[in-house]
């Protein structure tokens, strides 16, 4: 494949960052606009020829013709830092199933943002947003950092990129730096996520140290991967027996590459909002509800997911890393849909839905084992990754078009809002039926295909995990009910009555919805498996239907339309039925509402311990101790100086009493030392 088409995927948001950035204050509003969505919607026209040419077109460099195993290729690698003949730090384009995944999933949601925006990043009378240039601008440089790391062909250009991501999304979710909310969440997650980055490089540094490389295609080719399992049978040649024979590294009890693994992991936890490092994500909300959309619904949470199945290879060498991710997961996942469940905010029911379900992924990934259906865990979790990015950018978008109809992001705002927003309210009400797992819709098939795997793994985690999904499509259907049923809207007086929104805004959730609704029959089992080798002999558009264990599907469709009558008895009308709730478990709706302390903890943490009992002593020590020393040694030199101005006076007089007294102590301490 010519490396032009790959090229401009990443150059042309690039540009598109620099022209707005430097020349957008000379533009128009509208001219920013066009050419920022312009410029992503080639990127996207791009990355589809990218992602098709590779899936659909045999080229031998994508697949193999005897086996059909689909192969790594790169498609252009070049030499950046060298620090030894082997550690070699490259900047490159690297093509296999789960990149081209990503690269159309990054663009379509990209472009969809940007064309939104144009309508969203204005008031009702055509004003626009102060900076609006200088958004568009963000837009594109995150895009571009997005791409260049699921594009990386080393994990340290996937650094590099993860950190500049990092930068983007702080831009991104402070736009208004003159709300102080937004100023405190950017600098939240920016921090959050440093401390996480920080375990990240130090994994990286441990694996590239023992293995003596950073490129993927040595730690995960499909070469590697098809013998990794059998690691401890000691059948696998290269990088693996640098690791399983016994004398492999260890430290404190654990092998080098569990540590390596963990830490890892750590840099994707607080990419995706993983326990105890998402506190980031909720208070990022602050930004404009296209960042939201963009960032922390389709892309940039998923980051995480993507660099555990980036090197799944490895982390199938050492299960216990895999074990640790199940876990932290299902409790993220439980935790983020049980809060879900009790805000008021709508842009934060949908944060937390977002954890949750980011989480559902993780378990996906960590579950997935070779002997189950040939690791379906893997491709479950990737086709939840496509699946919801769709439904979950549409969920956001329609709030968005809610927010900026009412000028408000509570709920208790809105109300009975089906009548006055009937394409917001269709569409929204199609995402919910996404997420929630009905069928024929997207989320069906995808979170299916995870409790799938969940229960050829472990029944405990299996039952959790359905448990989550059932609060899952209770907490959807509450916040569905609640804005667009309830009670009758009433419109204040001196406000316009709220409508749907410009096409540039409708446009969008009207494409996000139709894919949503088919997004589920594309036979992932046979784009995208953890070692390349296609699941199904024949596809067709009913291959997904016919593949599902459907006594696990069956149970889980009873689980989810159960907890929909739920929310439908409760939400619906206005009844006294959520206030006898809330009433009868108070402690356990006040720890939900209030994101179980976890806020609260760390400003105890960070104020009272950190800064109280170990800042201040330090403070108080550097004050006291260094400065005062360094005071007084300034004072003794003054006072001194003071004393001893007289030695130069200018007097030839002194000078010779000076000097006769020095000749007379001299010839004194010689006779004294001859003697």
């Amino acid at each position: 494949m010519s490396p032009v088409i790959p090229l401009l995927i990443l150059l042309i948001p690039l540009g598109m960052f620099l022209l707005l950035g430097l020349l957008g204050h000379k533009m128009s509003h509208r001219m920013a606009g066009v050419l920022g969505t312009a410029g992503m919607g080639v990127t996207a026209v791009l990355a589809y020829i990218t992602a098709f040419t590779y899936f659909f077109s045999g080229n031998p460099d994508f697949v193999d013709a005897d086996t059909h195993v689909r192969l790594q290729a790169l498609i252009f690698n070049h030499d950046w830092l060298a620090f030894t003949e082997k550690l070699v730090i490259r900047l490159g384009f690297l093509l296999d199933p789960i990149s081209a995944l990503l690269l159309v999933v990054i663009t379509t949601i990209s472009f969809m943002v940007h064309l939104y925006s144009n309508g969203y990043m204005r008031d009702h009378h055509g004003v626009w947003e102060t900076g609006f240039q200088r958004f568009y601008a963000f837009l594109s440089l995150f895009s571009f950092s997005m791409l260049g790391l699921v594009v990386a062909t080393n994990i340290f250009q996937m650094y590099i990129f993860w950190e500049l991501v990092g930068a983007s999304s702080y831009l991104l979710i402070g736009f208004y730096y003159t709300k102080p909310s937004a100023v405190s969440a950017s600098k939240k997650a920016f921090i959050v996520t440093r401390f996480a980055d920080l375990g990240f490089l130090i994994g990286i540094l441990v694996l590239s140290f023992y293995t003596g490389t950073f490129n993927f295609t040595d730690l995960t080719s499909t070469e590697v991967a098809a013998g990794v399992y059998q690691i401890n049978e000691g059948t696998a040649e290269g990088i693996k027996n640098i690791f399983a024979t016994s004398a492999a590294p260890v430290f404190m009890g654990g092998s080098v590459l569990t540590w390596a693994l963990v830490l890892i992991f750590m840099g994707g936890m607080g990419k995706s909002a993983m326990m105890p490092l998402h506190i980031w994500l909720p208070d990022a909300m602050e930004g404009p509800t296209p960042v939201s959309a963009l960032i922390h619904a389709a892309t940039m949470v998923v980051a995480g997911v993507y660099l555990v199945a980036r090197l799944f290879p490895l982390y199938l060498m050492e299960t216990v890393a895999l074990d640790i991710i199940v876990v932290v997961g299902a409790l993220t996942a439980f935790y983020a849909a049980m809060v879900a469940c009790t805000q008021i905010d709508i842009k934060r029911v949908l944060a937390f839905s977002t954890i949750s379900q980011i989480a559902f992924m993780m378990v996906s990934l960590g579950v997935a084992r070779p002997e189950f259906h040939h690791g379906l865990g893997y491709m479950a979790g990737m086709f939840h990754l496509f699946t919801h990015a769709m439904f979950k950018a549409l969920l956001f978008l329609c709030a968005g078009a809610l927010i900026h109809a009412i000028g408000s992001n509570d709920y208790t705002a809105m109300h009975g809002l089906r009548k006055h927003m009937p394409i917001t309210h269709i569409t929204f009400l199609i995402g919910c039926l996404a997420i929630a797992g009905i069928i024929p819709f997207a989320g069906f098939f995808s979170k299916d295909e995870i409790l799938t795997a969940t229960m050829g793994h472990s029944i405990f985690w299996y039952i959790w995990m359905s448990a989550v999904a059932g609060l899952t499509a209770f907490y959807m259907f509450r916040l569905y009910y609640l804005i667009f049923w309830w009670k009758e809207h009433k419109v204040p007086e001196g406000h316009h009555a709220p409508h749907d929104q410009p096409w540039t805004m409708t446009l969008p959730l009207v494409i996000l919805a139709v894919v949503s609704c088919l997004a589920g029959f594309v036979p992932m089992g046979n784009l995208v498996t953890w070692n390349g080798h296609e699941m199904f002999e024949n596809v067709n558009f009913f291959t997904n239907l016919a593949a599902l264990d459907w006594s696990v599907a069956g149970i889980s469709l009873a689980v989810a339309i159960a907890a929909i009558v739920l929310a439908t008895v409760m939400y619906k009308k206005e009844n006294p039925l959520p206030a006898k709730f809330k009433n009868a478990l108070p402690a356990l709706w006040d720890w939900c509402h209030h994101r179980f302390y976890w806020d609260e903890l760390y400003q105890f943490i960070t104020h009272k311990i950190i800064f109280g009992c170990i800042s201040k002593p330090i403070a108080w020590f550097d004050r006291q101790i260094v400065d005062g020393t360094m005071n007084g040694l300034a004072a003794v030199t003054n006072k001194l100086s003071w004393a001893i101005r007289g030695f130069q006076s200018g007097r030839i007089q002194m000078y010779v009493w000076w000097y006769l007294i020095g000749v007379v102590v001299l010839a004194a301490v010689t006779m004294i030392c001859v003697l």
